[in-house]
């Protein structure tokens, strides 16, 4: 005997009607439920990926080291001696250490003063060699640039603006093509960084400062120190190495021990961005559980509705054992209709909440930083399918125990049964 479904609809609708009231309310109780997993578990996504994005927005696989001070006696040097890293070390580096993306160095001043017309700010003005604007995620907005290697080669007077800073110096006016003055000495703009969300940052934001080329901010302001110096790896898994190896390269050069982290602090995003992403599986575990809670409560409402089930229809049950029905003909249908009412109501929850999420998606952010962080809710298909999972194994477990319970019926004592 097959479990045809169009009968397990027909008992499915007269075990409605019965416990209409009942039915209605078990539906509502998945529907909200399953509202409430899908929307939890969307704000957990779009959380995770507006932070992700907002990581990458200082650079991807970036580690910055700074210059320090000895703790370890090295080779009857003492402790206590300054590491100073210069210019020429960022070839040095980019010559000797392997699985290297990229590495620039860093001069900064944090009060340069820079003229518009009339506008005098001061800023912070960083000069910086030419990987910048790739490891740092420095896109111009349309119509300007970053720097090329001319500009480094032959030093010139360029200038890159964050797009604060370049609100607050031109207005409405387009930067790009203007000329200011940087410490009385003027600069062609030559584009100004695109909009970004940046979530880590050193020394500032990146949409208020202003960078020049590092051999013309030596040339102006007399410097071969670097303020830090910042290094990419090829890939995630071998920054470790790549840090190893430019201590190394340094430590020999200016004779420290290559394990004294005091010489050069660092700051390495890799690992930052792993911890971060670590919080962020903890919260969207955290909203997941409130979610499947949530539904597991509706999920008991099915299971009450499949026991008043089973205790109404216990006398036919009993009638269809003593003529030879095996439990699966009885356990198959039972089963099959809580998992009706489950999908019943997850997929009403489910419409409900794919059109709030188009509602707040319609809703507008700019403006609102908090909004702008947070991000808005997402759907995916790992959601999909972790609902879709929680649903089914929910109805699963609603209506296997009043079915099996249903299939240990004695015949005998369901003709004595009121």
């Amino acid at each position: 005997m097959t479990v045809r479904p169009w009968i397990v609809f027909q008992l499915f609708l007269r075990s409605s009607r019965v416990q209409k009231k009942r039915a209605i309310l078990t539906v509502a109780a998945i529907a909200w439920g399953s509202l409430s997993l899908v929307l939890l578990l969307a704000f957990g996504e779009g959380l995770k990926r507006q932070l992700t994005r907002a990581q990458a927005g200082m650079g991807r696989d970036i580690a910055v080291l700074w210059p320090g001070e000895t703790t370890m006696p090295w080779q009857g040097l003492p402790a206590g001696r300054p590491v100073r890293p210069r210019l020429e070390d960022v070839e040095l580096v980019a010559s000797r250490v392997e699985h290297l993306a990229g590495a620039l160095g860093e001069m900064t001043d944090y009060r340069a003063p820079v003229t518009y017309g009339r506008k005098t700010v001061n800023v912070r003005l960083t000069g910086v060699s030419l990987p910048y604007g790739e490891l740092r995620n420095h896109m111009a907005r349309d119509g300007g640039r970053f720097f090329n290697v001319l500009d480094e080669g032959r030093r010139r007077r360029v200038i890159f603006l964050g797009w604060t800073l370049a609100e607050d110096l031109f207005g409405d006016e387009d930067p790009v093509g203007r000329t200011l003055l940087v410490a009385n000495v003027p600069y062609l703009v030559v584009g100004v960084l695109v909009e970004k969300l940046q979530m880590g940052a050193y020394g500032g934001p990146d949409e208020d400062h202003a960078v020049i080329p590092i051999t013309t901010f030596k040339t102006q302001f007399g410097r071969e120190r670097l303020s830090n110096l910042v290094v990419g790896a090829d890939g995630p898994e071998h920054m470790p190495q790549v840090l190893r190896e430019v201590r190394e390269v340094l430590a020999a050069k200016y004779g420290f021990d290559p394990e004294d982290e005091r010489a050069l602090p660092t700051w390495d995003t890799v690992e930052s961005s792993a911890i971060m992403q670590n919080m962020l599986l903890g919260i969207q575990l955290f909203l997941g559980i409130i979610g499947g809670l949530t539904l597991f409560a509706g999920g008991i409402g099915v299971a009450n509705i499949m026991y008043a089930v089973v205790k109404e229809r216990t006398r036919e049950i009993g009638v269809k054992m003593a003529l030879g029905a095996r439990s699966s003909w009885i356990t198959g249908p039972l089963i099959l209709e809580g998992l009706t009412y489950t999908l019943m109501g997850g997929a009403l929850g489910l419409i409900m909440a794919t059109g709030l999420i188009a509602l707040l998606d319609a809703l507008p952010t700019g403006g609102n930083e908090a909004l702008e962080f947070l991000g808005k809710p997402t759907l995916s298909l790992p959601i999909a399918l972790a609902t879709a999972a929680i649903l089914g194994l929910i109805g699963l477990l609603a209506a296997y125990f009043p079915a099996r319970r249903a299939a240990l019926v004695d015949p005998a004592e369901t003709l004595r049964y009121e």
